[in-house]
């Protein structure tokens, strides 16, 4: 792939599953590992001194189990040790290898996206070691979860498919969720913007999805769990106005629910597939490549709800410019900038939230600042978050170049935020 490879990777439990940008296509696509079958069993081993993995690997549940490694992403979240053939490996650097070698065939990666059923700070910190291990710049590196990925995959289909709320249910051998796209009404008034949130409507737990497998051996159990699912899906679906559905999981492989599926298709459209999750990944990836993007804002619990802004001038254009953007989460928000000043008045920041408050300004002191000419004063401004609701900010003379050496000016700023702060849900 010319300019190197934009890739969504799902992980879970059970397997890994990796989508592609194709830029023929312009649009992503999964990787076939064999003909038909596109997702990898999330399985390593070890087999006459080399690493196997996926379906490979399999064969030593018979052979030589104590050489495979079984539940490797819960091993490697909860940071444990593994013995694999009579040797010890921490599971992160396991669970690297796997990752390394189910990428062995895209050279040159750019931009990569993990997605997973649930992230936290732990979660994606460790993901973007093991990307950057693989050689991918970590300002290239995103993990988000499901509900995150759902939303990337729904922005880049037609908008009439998500013009009201989109439905995303997933399907096990045991349970079904129902999840909802919808589109925010933020306090502040910002018409150009788009802010978009999926939330968990409701889930169901029954026995007869144990027996789908077994169609042939117990047709009663098929028909009550279609006359369940049926009733689920009107239950979610009652006085809501939904313009597409989005079947996922493993649990809907089967063609169990006949009846389920009229009501699905009533009035809407609705899609059967187990890659939406590593095609929205990849969406994600191409829309760091390029720069962002315009597009919809996805917000959740974890993610700030509150912009920090500078003002600057930018390729000619004076504004006021996000150094932290909502929408963003807290332990992803770091980062540094080069400003020149114009004078050594006092700095202003602005933040601003979503969530109808007024708009907090803070001042920052430059007093102490060595005098120099226009433009040639030289900042870096520094961007730490000490936790979810507080970002301390960091101005330091850097100097400009062999004219005007770095002083010893340094000062620091800490704002007060909110990520969550308990106002999220009321965005309706």
């Amino acid at each position: 792939m010319d300019g190197g490879s934009i890739l969504g990777y799902d992980l879970n439990e059970k397997y890994c599953q990796i989508s592609f940008y194709n830029d023929i296509r312009q649009e992503p696509e999964t990787l076939e590992v064999f003909p038909g079958s596109y997702q990898i069993p999330l399985l390593l081993g070890r087999l006459d001194g080399k690493w196997i993995y996926g379906e490979q690997a399999e064969c030593l549940e018979v052979a030589d189990e104590e050489s495979l490694v079984k539940n490797l992403f819960e091993s490697a979240s909860k940071r444990r040790k593994v013995k694999v053939a009579g040797k010890v490996y921490d599971a992160v650097w396991l669970l690297s290898k796997f990752i390394q070698l189910t990428l062995d065939r895209f050279e040159n990666i750019k931009y990569l996206t993990f997605s997973t059923p649930h992230i936290n700070v732990d979660m994606a910190k460790m993901l973007k070691s093991i990307g950057r291990h693989l050689g991918v710049s970590g300002e290239r590196i995103y993990v988000q979860d499901y509900k995150e990925s759902f939303c990337q995959y729904m922005f880049y289909q037609p908008k009439e498919l998500w013009q009201y709320e989109s439905a995303l249910i997933f399907c096990n051998a045991k349970k079904i969720k129902a999840y909802m796209l919808r589109k925010l009404n933020v306090m502040n008034n910002r018409e150009k913007d788009t802010f978009v949130t999926v939330d968990e409507v409701a889930n169901v737990y029954f026995k007869e999805l144990e027996m789908i497998r077994l169609l042939g051996e117990d047709e009663e159990s098929a028909k009550s769990a279609d006359e369940r699912f049926k009733n689920f899906i009107q239950s979610v679906f009652e006085k809501k106005v939904i313009s597409s559905v989005y079947l996922t999981g493993e649990g809907f492989e089967n063609n169990w629910y006949p009846n389920s599926l009229k009501v699905l298709c009533n009035g809407r459209r609705a899609f059967v597939g187990n890659n939406l999750h590593s095609k929205g990944a990849c969406y994600t990836s191409f829309r760091m490549s390029r720069d962002g993007g315009d597009g919809p804002i996805y917000l959740d619990e974890a993610k700030l709800l509150k912009q920090i802004s500078l003002r600057m001038r930018t390729r000619g254009k004076e504004g006021w410019y996000p150094i932290v953007s909502w929408g963003t989460r807290w332990y992803e928000a770091d980062g540094e900038w080069e400003v020149l000043l114009e004078d050594t008045g006092d700095l202003e920041i602005h933040i601003e939230s979503l969530t109808g408050e007024e708009l907090q300004v803070e001042t920052v002191s430059l007093e102490g600042l060595p005098e120099r000419t226009d433009y040639s004063l030289r900042l870096r401004i520094e961007v730490m978050f000490l936790g979810e609701r507080v970002c301390r900010m960091t101005f330091r003379d850097i100097g400009f170049g062999d004219f005007f050496p770095a002083s010893d000016f340094c000062v620091t700023k800490d704002i007060r935020l909110g990520g969550i702060n308990g106002q999220f849900n009321s965005m309706s």
